[in-house]
């Protein structure tokens, strides 16, 4: 297996991907909201993430919506 290909075969360079940034800070915020910024790998204010574009990765910015901005 060579380096472009993942175990099911897929290549890497066909994934989607979105970057997510927090502009909004977390204090105040409801727990499980602060588990899913760090979740989406957000530390601080004005920190970004590239994730692969899931469903599930879907959901945890739609929960949080208000304190990211996709770009």
């Amino acid at each position: 297996m060579n380096a472009t290909t993942t175990q099911a075969g897929q290549s890497t360079a066909a994934k989607k991907t979105v970057t997510v940034k927090l502009v909004k800070s977390v204090a105040g915020t409801r727990e499980s909201h602060r588990a899913t910024v760090r979740g989406l790998g957000l530390r601080k204010t004005n920190s970004e993430s590239t994730l692969e574009d899931t469903p599930s990765v879907r959901g945890m910015i739609e929960k949080v919506s208000y304190m990211v901005r996709v770009l």
